[in-house]
């Protein structure tokens, strides 16, 4: 797997916007006795959407770009992120994904974003996308509100072969701004994550771009993960080029591929993660999906579509 392009120095060149002007971001910088620099986008500091654009590009490996406007969800204008990415499978599975999980002493988070192109987390998905990076420099993002405990810090360090020194990690709370456009921003690796577990070859998708709302920003951690969720799940959007010699299988899998699918749709995701005992794992997989998933075949030109954007649920989980 050889690398034709390193996604943590491009993210690391993002990350020096945010450390020139982190003031203006309203992002808070710590540089640990190790030499690990932490950014607090929305823990004690005060974030804001322009430090959410670029936490979802550093994200993405510097891979793709992301944009916040207004957009409009039948009666409801809502702040909305635009996501888009010439290369889906390294920018949403290889670096977005969170695929890595950590834990130390009772600290328990997933990580996402390149530093995981250099530790392979996990190895099969990089192995299945042929991708792997080669950098002297690491990023990670973490929903989280606490920074990592120093023992667990040198340990992703030495997975992903770099010094402490040269691993900077942002920490994105779910219940924050930041945290809240950094999920949001999720629309593309989300959809593209289902269409892989239906069938399809990531590697065999060129573009892609989604777009789903910012959920307002509820300060209990339990509302927040539950209105991140349903702004995806209701009110995402994700559309992907992609090349296949079969239609009818890309259109069952563009049928199955949206939020609808799943059994347990239709209830604000708050009240669906209660009724599965607050574990992620007994809830049904086909739920984690865009609310509508589009999938043009660039090889016929022919264009297949899925799901809906449901404005009644929005309201619900906004409570608007």
């Amino acid at each position: 797997m050889k690398k034709p392009f390193s996604t943590n120095r491009m993210a690391w060149r993002l990350l020096n916007e945010l450390i020139e002007n982190h003031v203006l971001y309203g992002v808070e910088t710590e540089t640990l006795p190790q030499g690990t620099l932490i950014y607090d986008a929305g823990a004690t500091a005060r974030g804001g959407f322009r430090a959410g654009e670029l936490v979802t590009e550093i994200c993405l490996g510097g891979m793709g770009h992301a944009r916040i406007s207004l957009r409009k969800y039948g009666d409801l204008d809502l702040p909305s992120i635009f996501v888009y990415t010439d290369h889906p499978a390294v920018a949403a599975l290889g670096c977005q994904f969170a695929g890595w999980r950590l834990s130390q002493e009772g600290y328990s988070a997933i990580g996402s974003g390149p530093a995981r192109a250099l530790a392979l987390k996990p190895r099969e998905l990089f192995e299945e996308i042929q991708y792997r990076d080669e950098s002297d420099c690491a990023v990670m993002v973490i929903e989280t509100d606490k920074s990592p405990p120093v023992e667990l810090i040198d340990r992703i360090a030495r997975d992903c072969k770099v010094k402490p020194s040269r691993l900077a990690i942002i920490l994105a709370p779910t219940a924050s701004l930041v945290g809240a456009i950094q999920i949001s921003g999720r629309i593309v690796e989300t959809g593209l994550h289902k269409l892989r577990r239906l069938g399809l070859d990531p590697k065999k998708v060129q573009y892609a771009c989604g777009c789903a709302p910012i959920p307002p920003v509820h300060p209990k951690l339990s509302k927040a993960m539950g209105r991140t969720n349903d702004a995806i799940l209701y009110g995402g959007v994700s559309y992907y080029a992609v090349e296949s010699d079969d239609e009818e299988k890309l259109n069952k899998i563009v049928q199955k591929a949206p939020s609808k699918a799943s059994k347990v749709y239709g209830k604000p995701f708050f009240e669906i993660f209660k009724e599965a005992d607050h574990d992620f794992y007994k809830i049904d997989s086909d739920l984690f999906a865009p609310a509508t998933v589009v999938v043009n075949n660039v090889r016929t030109g022919n264009t297949f579509a899925g799901g809906e954007i449901n404005v009644q649920m929005l309201k619900k989980s906004f409570e608007i």
